[in-house]
This record gives C-alpha cells, sequence and structure tokens, in this order.
C-alpha cells in the first residue's frame, strides 16, 4: 500500500474522461515525477489526487485512508499541499505575511517553521518584508514552495513548479525539492522539464492521452530508448 495513491482514476470535466484508468502513488520521502506531451492529463492527474476534478471511477488514499469524498481543504487537514502552476502567491503582501497565510490551519507556534522555510530559501528571509509582487519568477516559485511547507504538509504537490524561470533558477529549485524530500516529505509533481525532472525522480510517470504509457523509476525510464525518442528529445 503506498502512503499516497491515485488508483485507477477515470475522469474529466463535464461528460469528457481526461483520464482513462490512470494510477499514480508516492512514498514518503520519495520524489514522484509526472511527465507527457501536452494534453497527456498531468495537471488533471495532480487535481484528481488533490480533490479539485471529482472521479467517476477509481480512488484515491493517503496512508491507508480513502479521502475521495473529501474537499481539498479537507485533504489540507489530513497533510496535503498543493501548489498551483500560476497565480500562486499573494502578490500584495509581503513574503512573511505569505508565508503566515500558509499556516492559517495551525494553532501553534509558527515561527520555528519560517526559520525552517527561511533557511532553504535564504533569499525569503532577505526579502521577507518585500510585496511577492515585487519579486522574480523564481523568488515567486519559493514563497508558494514555502507557503506549501508551513502546513507542515506529509505529501507535498507540485504543478509545473519550474515554468517560465531560468536554467539556473530550475537546478536551484530542484535542489531545494531534493531537500524536501529527504525530511521524510513525499513529492509529487508535474513537469514540463522532463528529462531534468526525471533525473531527480525516485520513480517517474509518462502519462498519453490521460493513460498510464510507462511506469518506472525515474533513472529507468531515462535509459529507455522508447522514452528517450518519444518523449525527450532522443
Amino acid at each position: 500500500m503506498s502512503f499516497l495513491i491515485g488508483d485507477g482514476m477515470t475522469g474529466g470535466y463535464g461528460s469528457a474522461d481526461i483520464l482513462h484508468d490512470c494510477t499514480i502513488a508516492v512514498e514518503k520521502g520519495e520524489i514522484a515525477v509526472i511527465v507527457g506531451p501536452n494534453g497527456a492529463g498531468k495537471s488533471t492527474a495532480m487535481k484528481a489526487v488533490f480533490g479539485m476534478l471529482p472521479l467517476r471511477l477509481g480512488h484515491v488514499r493517503l496512508e491507508g485512508e480513502d479521502i475521495t469524498a473529501l474537499t481539498p481543504q479537507a485533504r489540507v487537514a489530513k497533510g496535503m499541499a498543493f501548489v498551483p502552476q500560476t497565480q500562486n502567491v499573494f502578490t500584495s503582501l509581503t513574503v512573511q505575511e505569505n508565508l503566515e497565510m500558509g499556516a492559517y490551519l495551525r494553532r501553534d507556534d509558527i515561527r520555528g517553521t519560517m526559520e525552517q522555510v527561511f533557511d532553504l530559501f535564504p533569499i525569503l528571509g532577505e526579502k521577507r518584508r518585500q510585496p511577492a509582487g515585487e519579486l522574480s519568477g523564481g523568488q515567486r516559485q519559493q514563497v508558494a514552495v514555502g507557503r506549501a511547507l508551513m502546513t507542515q504538509p506529509s505529501v507535498l504537490m507540485l504543478d509545473e513548479p519550474t515554468a517560465g524561470v531560468s536554467p539556473i533558477v530550475m537546478d536551484e529549485l530542484f535542489d531545494r525539492i531534493i531537500e524536501v524530500a529527504r525530511t521524510g516529505i513525499a513529492i509529487l509533481m508535474v513537469e514540463q522539464n522532463a528529462r531534468q525532472a526525471l533525473n531527480i525522480a525516485d520513480r517517474g510517470y509518462v502519462l498519453v492521452q490521460g493513460e498510464n504509457r510507462y511506469t518506472d523509476t525515474g533513472e529507468a525510464l531515462l535509459a529507455n530508448p522508447d522514452v528517450r525518442r518519444s518523449f525527450l528529445g532522443g
């Protein structure tokens, strides 16, 4: 039994199914990456796991508990955190206020967690009193991830965390994601930069038209000639 699994997920928007018997799973301390061509259903699979998309068939389980019927808000209370690709910071609030917003469900002292976020992303500590809207794209992504970490999640879900950032910033973000996974948090992410993402992935899922086409370790998928030719540019 996987720590988090979306098992046999079938569903979509209205009467049109986008996912077809799709299964995605991740363990504690593991990085699982979903890759595939545009329109493959990658972000839809993430939304289904987080409860933003109703399933017609299939189940989502967290630590063996069936959470298929739970709202996204209820899943956050269960330990899941989701960072969307866009509009993922409060631009008029400062960096510190954004992080405080991430801890809205908590009733304990959040200062220790905030310092952990600043240790992970030192630039945020330097800019803690600056409005998030004034930050670079990469720094905003750090704020979004940091705010999610303020919930002290057991699962961190990232939808295209490196979208629109430079290669150097992408490498830095991936390094920080590895650090987060090493603390025991399960990380599930969708990523367009497939080769780089699979390079840090413990397991990878290649989706095509809402179905699992390949499932293996990141290393094995990178070495698979069919995957390399069809999805990684040779």
